[in-house]
């Protein structure tokens, strides 16, 4: 085998083990996944207040299809970050978000899930009346509800969750279904291991 093709063939294999961990095309929740799920967020989120983990977990799998997806975060901050007792961290709210966005990278990444769009609320133009004032807006794409909810346990597990919750006063969070997107987040990728394939075959020549 030929050097040429040897870099084509070991390009196209980890293109094929990034396609693999990329994923995106799943089976959606079964039942006995979801009361699972309910269990065991039920115990992390104890004495939370708002809706339940069975309200969420149901409201999540309701329209599952299995598929990748996309979660829409509206954020609005606490004038302080409100800790639980216990906790020795300092009163801003940004900083509690910030440590909570520090701690979720892994968790995130490991299971493909990729922040594809951060925006700071530069203004108002149209809103109903008494809709609140968003600080940011988030959208993170997820392999599956199913990921998601795996996210969520392991924030809740491991005491991550409680930075999100100190410094966030409201949030409005929504799973979107993408029409049309200029995010191509498989051809980029495709397109970096050929400019990489091209590249070592000059050196190599």
């Amino acid at each position: 085998m030929n050097s040429t093709l040897l870099i084509a063939t070991i390009l196209t294999l980890l293109y094929g083990l990034f396609l693999l961990w990329y994923g995106g095309r799943g089976n959606p929740l079964s039942e006995a996944e979801i009361v699972q799920f309910e269990t065991e967020l039920s115990r992390l989120m104890h004495g939370r207040e708002g809706q339940t983990a069975q309200e969420l977990v149901r409201a999540l799998a309701a329209r599952d299809d299995g598929r990748e997806f996309v979660m829409h975060n509206l954020v609005r901050y606490r004038a302080r970050a409100l800790y639980p007792a216990g906790y020795e961290f300092g009163d801003s709210a940004r900083a509690a978000d910030q440590r909570y966005g520090r701690a979720v990278l892994w968790p995130l990444l490991r299971s493909a899930s990729v922040p594809v769009f951060l925006a700071k609320c530069a203004g108002r133009f149209m809103a109903p009346e008494g809709t609140p004032a968003w600080d940011y807006v988030a959208m993170v794409r997820y392999r599956s509800r199913r990921d998601f909810l795996r996210f969520a346990v392991v924030i809740e597990g491991q005491d991550i969750a409680v930075h999100k919750w100190a410094a966030i006063e409201q949030t409005q969070i929504t799973p979107l279904k993408p029409l049309a997107s200029l995010i191509f987040v498989r051809a980029a990728v495709a397109v970096l291991f050929a400019l990489v394939g091209v590249c070592l075959a000059a050196l190599i020549a």
